[in-house]
């Protein structure tokens, strides 16, 4: 049986067990319930939270994991990254007070207060850089009003609780992070159970990508047709029963969708349709 973390709260949660579900797992439904067990599809998942899931499965008690590449690398465990999944993106950066300094090669005989304290210290001795670095749980914002830091490094999406504290960004982001599927270093995906669970997961990637697009259209048109629609491989085309017309089926993808349409329509194409995927496997 296949043994999975899942982050049992925060911005990771919902998201992840969504994407399970849309891949056939079962899920829990109540947010108490810690060991989950899927005996039609051969797999136990376990609700841990998100910073510890890198180190179970690093340790080989757990077969695979999702959790954020910023837990991931924070960690230090003997885990690695084997899947994108394409939500919780976040960017990591530094900041401070306007005037201390412009970037990480002037942070020496500083202090950084951060939650991340394995990634900021490995960032900083990438650099060359020696400052020192206090962990703190969280509101790192307020360490350089109370002394504690004259540098923070945290997770900025707008920048506006750091301009609202008086601090500005500064220097390239540190790591841009999302959730990603973590397997024990050097484990490899060969296993059966593993490569079903990751053929399914980038099932939905593609699913939620992509929409069918059904249209009729002349046959003389076809090829400009097609060349808007050309599919992941090529588009099923059939014939009508009114002669010199052809049915077309196609994916495309889903952000496209209405310019193609209108393109579709503006060379004769009628009966123009969008579905959405549900699940495919490519």
């Amino acid at each position: 049986m296949l043994r999975i973390a899942v982050p049992n709260k925060g911005a990771l949660s919902d998201p992840a067990s969504a994407m399970l579900h849309e891949a056939g797992y079962r899920q829990r439904k109540d947010r108490r319930e810690l060991v989950l067990v899927d005996a039609a599809n051969e797999v136990e998942f376990f609700f841990l939270r998100p910073r510890d899931i890198a180190v179970y499965v690093g340790s080989g008690r757990l077969d695979i994991g999702i959790t954020g590449r910023d837990l991931l690398l924070d960690s230090g465990a003997a885990a690695e990254e084997i899947m994108q999944l394409g939500f919780g993106g976040s960017t990591f950066r530094y900041a401070t007070r306007p005037g201390t300094a412009q970037e990480v090669t002037e942070f020496g005989g500083m202090t950084v207060a951060t939650s991340f304290a394995g990634l900021v210290a490995k960032h900083l001795a990438e650099h060359g850089v020696d400052a020192s670095v206090v962990r703190l749980d969280g509101a790192v914002e307020t360490a350089i009003q109370l002394g504690v830091a004259e540098i923070i490094a945290d997770v900025v999406e707008t920048g506006t609780t750091l301009r609202q504290a008086g601090l500005e960004i500064i220097g390239e982001p540190i790591l841009k992070s999302e959730a990603v599927v973590v397997r024990r270093a050097g484990a490899g995906v060969e296993e059966p159970k593993v490569q079903q669970f990751l053929r399914r997961m980038q099932g939905v990637l593609v699913a939620r990508r992509y929409v069918m697009m059904d249209y009729d259209i002349r046959a003389e048109h076809l090829e400009k047709a097609v060349a808007l629609t050309p599919g992941l491989e090529s588009p099923t085309i059939s014939p009508l029963h009114h002669e010199g017309w052809v049915a077309v089926r196609s994916m495309v993808p889903a952000v496209e969708a209405q310019q193609i349409m209108d393109e579709l329509y503006e060379l004769g194409a009628r009966a123009i349709l969008t579905t959405n995927i549900h699940a495919c496997r490519i």
